[in-house]
């Protein structure tokens, strides 16, 4: 007998039916592209405990939440004016943009009883809450969260450590086999940074701590300068230049500390 191999389809230029379909459901998981590569999609917590396991992931990182739209940062995360500001200009401009917050009180209880909570959000109950991740992924967390109600949460589809360089092939045979379905987009990804080789390519986004160390909202500024605690991009990625002048714009003092809170 064969092995059965996980299903793979072309991502169809829209709503990936069949995601929707499996992500739904209890556990699913599934690989889907993004602006800078291929990620795990999930929806619940069976469903993380199956991203874990495919990529022998330590537990201690923010979950990343998929947003697909301004609103539904809205509606789960706490934030100042400012940095609505700053997710609206992202937004605006279809920039790449993850930002660690705490939940909103509301949000948490709405979170199932069942063990998302601590795989989502790390000790100080903060997640990083991402929009403009790329167009086949967006529409189906936006799907998932207006139509269903339900969260969707990644992770790079890459062995920890290792990147996929934005190609299906590279996701590696631990997580192609792990999933119920894989949506190929190599020309989608490709097409985001076409100035770039697999070597000066970024292979992830740029993330960006709007907590204190102890998950607390940092302050709003309203131009004073040098208030702490404040922004830190402790993360470079995709559009790192872009978003850097977006924060000196809203932001009279932010920091640059990448791999800071890794």
């Amino acid at each position: 007998m064969t092995e059965a191999t996980t299903a793979k389809v072309h991502w169809n230029g829209g709503i990936q039916e069949e995601a929707i379909n499996i992500l739904k459901e209890d556990g699913g998981m599934i690989v889907s592209p993004t602006k800078v590569g291929y990620i795990i999609m999930t929806s619940d917590d069976k469903g993380l405990e199956r991203k874990f396991a495919a990529k022998n992931r330590k537990r201690n990182k923010p979950g990343v939440v998929l947003c697909g739209s301004v609103e539904q940062v809205k509606q789960l995360a706490q934030m100042t004016p400012e940095i609505e500001q700053m997710y609206q200009t992202h937004w605006d401009e279809d920039i790449l943009l993850g930002c660690i917050l705490p939940w909103q009180a509301e949000a948490i209880s709405k979170i199932p009883n069942d063990g998302t909570k601590d795989l989502m959000m790390d000790q100080r109950e903060t997640s990083c809450f991402v929009i403009k991740f790329g167009t086949p992924s967006e529409n189906i967390a936006k799907e998932m969260w207006e139509k269903y109600g339900k969260f969707s949460f990644a992770s790079s589809a890459n062995p920890s450590g290792k990147g996929n360089r934005g190609l299906v092939t590279g996701i590696g045979d631990q997580i192609e086999n792990a999933a119920d379905l894989i949506i190929e987009a190599d020309d989608y990804v490709a097409s985001i940074q076409p100035d770039k080789t697999l070597d000066t390519r970024y292979e992830q986004g740029v993330m960006v701590s709007m907590v204190d160390e102890t998950g607390q909202l940092i302050p709003e500024q309203n131009g004073v300068v040098g208030m702490q605690p404040a922004p830190i991009v402790i993360r470079k990625g995709l559009d790192v230049d872009k978003i850097m002048k977006i924060m000196s714009d809203i932001f009279a003092s932010w920091d640059y500390r990448h791999g800071y809170y890794y």
